[in-house]
């Protein structure tokens, strides 16, 4: 006397179930990142250099930072969260509600990549939004070798 279930329309309803949820589900849609770019090229936009942080990633896992015309320091990955967000609120503007510093990004060819990553992270973290790039040179060898 063997009692047999019929495990038919169980599974229907499993394979029912699991269509429909994959056809409803919305998946997060992609962000785009914004990016502000100068309407022509010949076009100078002045940033006054006091409000200028320039962030240098250098071989070494080594990151120099520097205000303006100050000699550029060595931060640790670790603390430069720290520097950035001490300079977001140096640089808070109430009236727009976010900081007005602005960052300039060198990264020296035989720097690892983690390291302009983790300096956009502390950059989001620190909700500093203007930042831009620009190549590293031997001017910039020059200034972080007197450091």
């Amino acid at each position: 006397m063997g009692v047999r279930i019929d495990m038919t329309p169980m599974v229907d309803v499993a394979f029912l179930l699991l269509i429909f949820f994959m056809v409803t589900t919305v998946f997060r849609t992609p962000r785009a990142m914004e990016i502000n770019v100068p309407p022509d090229k010949d076009v100078k936009i002045e940033i006054a250099q006091s409000k200028v942080l320039m962030l240098r990633a250098v071989e070494g896992d080594q990151i120099y930072w520097n205000m303006a015309t100050e000699k550029p320091a060595v931060v640790a990955l670790k603390d430069l969260r720290k520097v950035l967000n001490d300079k977001a609120r140096q640089f808070y503007n109430p009236k727009t509600k976010e900081s007005d510093l602005n960052v300039v990004i060198k990264v020296e060819r035989a720097a690892k990549f983690h390291n302009l990553v983790e300096m956009i992270d502390a950059l989001s973290l620190a909700k500093i939004t203007r930042f831009g790039f620009a190549p590293f040179t031997d001017d910039d060898k020059k200034q972080i070798g007197g450091a």
